[in-house]
């Protein structure tokens, strides 16, 4: 049984952040994304929540959305503001219905905030003055606060890798092994010094109760001095292995999930770079191998690297 499994030659390692006390889990870890599978509570959410950090790492699609989405929303409480001060406080409205003049309202309002001021629709009383000071102030403002933002994403370093969907237990020499890859995928992007940690979290039982354990996995190589391909990591099945002998079955009684830790440096940051991923014991397969992923040009002059057949593999002939 994969629970009551004693490993005898290998330290287990605390430094991962997480306990021991597997009725207090849930789901994986570690997401593919490498962000840590963590909700936190019992504070007010003002307290936990940092705009700044989580307007820099949410997804491009949803970061430009919430920019436009403020622009709308204050433009709006501006143009309701001015509509109800009245149109008698501005000069050169044309509107006729009252949506015409609300309309009026909100695209004053725009350009107000913009600082453009084309100039037909000007505010004449003291009231219309006020609101329109006071706004285009808040539009030297938020455009500052989302220049700095757009460059804080844009400069913000970032490891670029991608890894493959399955994790495979292969043929090793005279035995097996743990595998999966993972490569840069920009142009022109060749990480250096890449350093590579792999982590095993396993219910083990001890002392008559079930816990989690976690062990450091040997590796066939962590580091490598450039990454211009892809890198197959391998962590051989030996007997000094937590995990040699295990079945998928055991693996999945054990709860296994391993956790994956990269650290390199980018020349073109001139910054230390980092990624996580995990892989839990449904995204490891047995009897499979990696197909080769990189191929000679047609010249024969150039390597190509097939970034398209990283999750491609198939199954192992044990019978040859």
């Amino acid at each position: 049984m994969a629970t009551t499994r004693k490993h005898v030659l290998l330290k287990d390692n605390n430094d991962t952040g997480f306990g021991g006390n597997p009725d207090n889990y849930g789901g994986r870890f570690v997401n593919r994304d490498g962000s840590y599978n963590v909700r936190k509570e019992g504070i007010s959410i003002l307290q936990r929540f940092s705009l700044y950090h989580s307007m820099l790492n949410m997804p491009a699609w949803r970061f430009f959305g919430t920019l436009f989405a403020f622009y709308l929303i204050v433009n709006f409480v501006f143009a309701c503001i001015y509509f109800f001060i009245g149109r008698g406080q501005f000069t050169g409205v044309l509107a006729v219905t009252p949506w015409q003049d609300f309309k009026e309202m909100f695209f004053f309002s725009t350009e107000t905030y913009t600082t453009v001021g084309y100039g037909r629709v000007n505010p004449i009383g003291d009231s219309a003055n006020s609101v329109a000071a006071i706004e285009s102030m808040l539009g030297f403002l938020s455009f500052a606060i989302a220049t700095g933002l757009l460059y804080g994403r844009f400069s913000k370093p970032k490891a670029y890798l991608l890894f493959s969907k399955k994790a495979l237990i292969s043929p090793y020499r005279e035995g097996n092994a743990l595998m999966f890859r993972f490569a840069a995928y920009k142009d022109h992007h060749t990480p250096t010094n890449v350093e590579i940690k792999v982590n095993a979290a396993m219910l083990i039982e001890e002392n008559g109760r079930t816990v989690y354990k976690f062990y450091d996995l040997d590796l066939e190589r962590n580091h490598v001095e450039s990454l211009p391909m892809n890198w197959t990591v391998v962590h051989p099945l030996t007997t000094d292995s937590p995990l040699s002998e295990y079945s998928s079955e055991d693996m999945k009684k054990a709860d296994l999930e391993i956790y994956v830790s990269i650290r390199a440096f980018d020349d073109v940051y001139s910054n230390v770079v980092q990624q996580r991923t995990s892989y839990t014991y449904n995204e490891i397969e047995f009897d499979q191998k990696f197909v080769q992923m990189y191929r000679e040009s047609d010249d024969g002059k150039t390597t190509i690297v097939e970034l398209h057949r990283l999750d491609e593999y198939k199954q192992v002939n044990r019978h040859k």
